[in-house]
């Protein structure tokens, strides 16, 4: 699906549009050459050449390209009480990222019932920069149970993890429950995304090598790459099975991603992701910066990201999310790389950090990064409006300039964590203006606030 129709127009009910976006706009032929969006009352409602359009204020982006602003389908707020919806958003903002699917396993308890749910809608409409959709999950046991509420209540969809994170915050789920869980969601046609690594085979290894533990690369070691293939597996096999739509969370391994492909062919309604630490770093990194990058899955093989690059060209992965995990340093930098929270913030440089690097691979690898953090993560949750730079989709715009360097200053960044793993690396190629339906919400500086993003629903 092209991000950028041929030019066409609303009617406009004979009035100037509210406000005219001016920047390279790329036409049906995939050329991008300057042109001009009509946005009124926060909706897209014409795109045309330049000096096409007629409206009562305008916004001249240069030679910036401009996109859709990003769905970021993989973002945990509030596993940390130091980040919250509030910081995590405006971090979003500030990187071209409009919208966000977020993650159900809070530091407070798992979002696994109508009330959690609530409740964490009313914190969206108080403190949300940018749009956000919720996922719920199940309860151990019978939580499966509750899924018709969470559907009705507004779930974008569930998440459930193969891998014992935590027992309270993050539990692991059966093989048994996860039939359950998928059979409910396939009823209720809901999406099931699912961390799949296999939880026996790294708790044994994590006991035999903690005491290597200061060695970083230890915990690559402790998560060989048959612990994700088969967690991949065990989802890929019950989604088959019930006819649930299964997402795989960022997943790190080219084998992983043929396996996914070869599912689908076969009929199984599933997509996957990968994330820009898979794409930009390697284990190689880790040897060198330590505990910092300590993330789940590990970093793989420098043949294992350019692997994921060459799928990501011929369109075999249908989603880059960022994976933002805003740990405080300090959750980063025990001693013992196992003594370490997994994760790492990133939904402020995601946008940038790929559309960068892709840029330099090519066009077609442009077009697919893109897809990938627009159409396909709005369409796998039913976000109606979003993703696109189409009449009559929300007017989320990012002016993003390929021409533009941008040396990445942990300091700098709108997360409350306050370090990045791409701390001093070097980019071409800088969002420079983020729009939300139709209002800047950066632009340099940080122009949302607390209640600018609105909760997403979506539509069946």
């Amino acid at each position: 699906m092209s991000t950028s129709p041929t030019p066409a127009e609303a009617p406009s009910n004979g009035r100037p549009h509210d406000l005219i976006v001016a920047g390279l706009i790329r036409d049906g032929n995939g050329m991008w050459s300057a042109g001009e969006i009509g946005i009124q009352d926060g909706v897209i409602a014409a795109i045309g050449s330049a000096g096409s359009l007629q409206g009562s204020r305008r916004l001249d982006l240069g030679s910036a390209m401009l996109l859709p602003g990003m769905v970021d389908a993989h973002v945990h707020c509030l596993s940390h009480s130091g980040e919250g919806i509030a910081a995590a958003t405006r971090s979003a903002a500030a990187g071209g990222v409009t919208s966000i699917v977020e993650m159900p396993f809070d530091l407070t308890g798992p979002i696994n019932s109508a009330d959690r749910l609530a409740g964490k809608q009313e914190l969206v409409a108080s403190e949300a920069h940018v749009d956000v959709a919720l996922l719920g999950t199940a309860a151990p046991g019978d939580g499966w149970r509750a899924i018709d509420r969470l559907r009705e209540r507004g779930a974008a969809g569930l998440k459930v993890s193969l891998f014992l994170t935590d027992p309270q915050r993050f539990p692991r789920i059966s093989d048994a429950e996860l039939i359950n869980v998928f059979s409910a969601a396939a009823a209720n046609d809901l999406p099931v995304c699912v961390h799949a690594e296999n939880d026996e085979i790294i708790r044994a290894l994590i006991g035999q090598l903690r005491a290597e533990g200061t060695d970083p690369l230890a915990h690559c070691r402790s998560r060989p790459p048959v612990a994700e293939t088969l967690g991949v597996l065990t989802a890929l096999e019950a989604a088959a099975h019930t006819g649930v739509k299964v997402h795989i969370c960022h997943a790190s391994l080219p084998r992983s991603i043929d396996l996914v492909r070869w599912y689908g062919e076969q009929g199984t309604d599933v997509t996957l992701e990968t994330c820009p630490h898979y794409l930009l770093l390697d284990e190689q990194d880790m040897a060198r910066d330590g505990t910092r990058l300590k993330i789940n899955p590990p970093l793989r093989t420098a043949r294992d990201r350019e692997g994921l690059w060459t799928r990501l060209q011929r369109g075999d992965i249908d989603v880059i999310s960022s994976d933002h995990a805003p740990w405080p340093v300090e959750w980063k930098t025990q001693p013992n790389v196992f003594d370490n929270h997994s994760g790492a913030p990133g939904v402020e440089t995601i946008y940038p950090l790929v559309l960068g690097e892709a840029y330099k691979r090519g066009p077609d690898v442009f077009d697919a990064a893109l897809l990938a953090m627009t159409v396909n993560p709005a369409r796998r949750y039913g976000l109606a409006g979003k993703g696109q730079l189409a009449v009559g989709c929300d007017a989320d715009i990012v002016a993003f300039d390929p021409g533009r360097p941008w040396l990445i200053d942990e300091s700098a960044l709108h997360s409350n964590a306050g370090w990045s793993p791409y701390h001093g690396m070097s980019l071409q190629g800088r969002v420079v203006t983020t729009i939300l339906r139709g209002t800047v919400v950066f632009d340099s500086e940080l122009r949302a606030h607390p209640g600018s993003g609105q909760l997403l629903v979506p539509t069946t």
